[in-house]
């Protein structure tokens, strides 16, 4: 896949500084039986994550007020192995679906993939909604939603901007992550005001020397925050999150050091981890090329509009690398999640122009996502196998988090001071260390709303409460088809990749029900051989002869019938659960 998200847990299963067990007395969380949400008291607040909440990835939440709908983010999540065929997971529209009309903005907090992948489908359903964002995030959507063909209404914000979207009067504040450009949004409406921090970390000697703005938000807190909407994802990480500048060390050594190429995969979207790579490079005589439709995109994107500062001459094509000695070059691509058709894992299968070598360095300068543990290894074993050096976060310091780890969330609680706490952006574990950490600030227990996707939480006379829920499920992106894959079809395909499949085909007498020959069998990824379906044809036969008892001819009927009959002796027989494909022939 082309573009990636940025985030990181940096310790997973580290405990929080302040330990936490279940659910706190009081504190609001979402019940399985919950019903459909009463209309919105008049007056109030109604907020709806789409994605985002128990599961890091497909940020979307949608506020609404006075009958109108603001939605913040909406970004994708990518598979997992147990999703094969699958390219990335949307939001469900399905709430909002007959309200389309209603939605006065869409802002975006800054430009990773799961925070703007899943606007060019947005836009699908209705093409003229605004979209609000700062000058790199739009640029970045702006070149997505060109390759889908979409021409967007544009509204370009920068910090300390105040702008008003039907009922909601919205204030943009500055916060350093792991993207420049990102953006925390205060949104006020007569309900009361909501802070919503976006991805977000406090590091105090940024890159870009932009960062978080505190006194903004001390300012909102002073003014009165009642409902604070917070990044969780670092929220079990004790302490303060690395600064990225602490990096420069390792990348530095590895430019030094390496006695032929060095390969660096990054986020496409990481413009401040590869200026770090640039500077390096340059320092130490090295020439950069991109690699990977991505990467080369959005680092052009960010070098023509000043983000990412490259020294004249350091960057060349890949045509021109090859006039160069080894130890002069540097590649930056794609592909430090494993996936399977970006260019790193390519250059690991062999399936790649650029052929991986003894002596050559990779540095993977990013984290390991939950869930593509299996995937990146594959990756680094492929590339070693090949007599590569590979430098990861594993055996380096490589990579930093983008996200505020216990201390700077604790930070911001006190100073903001919120009414109302509902921790967003994290899986359940990270959810509840958030919720634990407002509380532990003096946030009233049963004013911190631990929600997930799909609940309707409403913000009336100062007071967050869950009323309801809606449909929030995984919308597929199957290559062209949207929404086609469902779980069931997404269960046969593990099942065809973990027991195979058995095609039986049966010739019955129509007026018998009895086989007119002996059926055929068709096996793939099921161990056999020409005997071993024999021993089921007794079966068949008998599973046959009881419906022609029973009365039942209705070629569906049979097929589902001797499906069961031979998933059971499959079982029984061979203890393997293959998917089976039965078709009926009339003689």
């Amino acid at each position: 896949m082309g573009d990636e998200i940025e985030h990181s847990l940096d310790h997973p299963g580290n405990g929080s500084p302040f330990p936490h067990s279940g659910y706190r007395q009081g504190m609001s969380h979402p019940h399985p039986e919950l019903k459909a949400a009463p209309p919105l008291p008049e007056g109030g607040l109604r907020v709806i994550a789409l994605g985002g909440l128990g599961e890091i990835g497909r940020n979307m939440t949608v506020f609404e007020h006075a009958g109108k709908l603001l939605v913040v983010d909406c970004g994708v999540l990518f598979p997992e192995e147990t999703q094969p065929g699958v390219d990335v997971i949307l939001p469900d529209f399905t709430s909002i679906r007959d309200r389309l009309d209603d939605i006065v903005a869409v802002i975006l907090t800054h430009g990773h993939e799961d925070h703007i992948g899943g606007v060019p489908y947005l836009l699908r359903e209705r093409s003229d909604i605004p979209l609000v964002g700062s000058k790199l995030t739009l640029a970045f959507l702006e070149a997505k939603l060109k390759e889908h063909g979409i021409r967007p209404r544009t509204v370009r914000v920068r910090e300390g901007d105040r702008r008003g979207f039907g009922p909601f009067d919205c204030e943009f504040v500055a916060v350093n992550h792991s993207i420049p450009d990102s953006l925390a949004v205060a949104i006020r409406t007569r309900a009361g005001m909501v802070l919503h921090t976006g991805d977000f970390k406090m590091d105090q000697f940024p890159l870009d020397d932009r960062i978080t703005d505190l006194r903004a938000f001390a300012r909102l807190g002073e003014e009165g925050v009642d409902l604070f909407l917070t990044d969780s994802t670092n929220a079990e990480v004790p302490g303060f999150t690395t600064s990225e500048r602490e990096l420069n060390p390792a990348i530095e050594q590895v430019m030094r050091t390496a006695p032929r190429r060095v390969i660096v995969s990054s986020f496409a979207s990481h413009v401040h981890r590869i200026q770090q790579v640039l500077d390096a490079a340059h320092q130490h005589g090295r020439k950069v090329a991109f690699v990977g439709r991505s990467m080369v995109r959005n680092m052009g994107i960010a070098r023509d509009l000043g983000y990412l500062k490259v020294p004249s001459g350091l960057v060349v094509s890949t045509k021109e690398l090859e006039k160069l000695p080894d130890h002069k070059i540097t590649l930056v691509c794609t592909g430090s999640q494993g996936e399977p058709m970006a260019a790193l894992s390519r250059m690991a299968n062999r399936d790649h122009m650029i052929r991986i070598g003894k002596g050559d360095t990779v540095l993977l300068a990013s984290s390991l996502i939950p869930g593509n543990e299996n995937a990146i290894y594959r990756v680094i074993n492929g590339l070693t196998r090949w007599g590569a050096h590979v430098v990861h976060k594993g055996n380096a310091k490589v990579h930093v988090s983008g996200h505020a780890s216990a201390g700077e969330l604790v930070y911001c609680y006190n100073i903001v001071k919120p009414r109302n706490v509902m921790p967003v952006h994290g899986e359940w574990r990270h959810l509840r260390a958030n919720a634990d950490l407002a509380i532990r600030t003096g946030v009233e227990p049963d004013r911190v709303v631990i929600a997930e996707d799909g609940v309707v939480v409403d913000l009336v006379d100062g007071r967050a409460s869950i009323t309801g829920k809606v449909p929030a499920g995984n919308v597929y992106v199957d290559g062209m088809e949207v929404g086609g894959a469902t779980e069931a079809s997404l269960k046969d395909r593990l099942t065809l990749a973990a027991e195979g499949v058995v095609t039986v085909v049966a010739i019955v007498d129509a007026d018998t029900g009895a086989l007119a020959e002996a059926p055929d069998f068709l096996a793939r990824g099921f161990v056999h051989d020409d005997a071993t379906f024999e021993p089921v044809i007794p079966v068949i036969e008998k599973t046959l002869a009881t419906a022609a008892e029973e009365g039942v001819g209705d070629a569906r009927q049979l097929e589902q019938l001797i499906a069961r009959a031979v998933a059971n002796w499959a079982f029984r027989t061979h203890r393997r659960k293959p998917l089976i494909i039965p078709v009926i022939i009339d003689a």
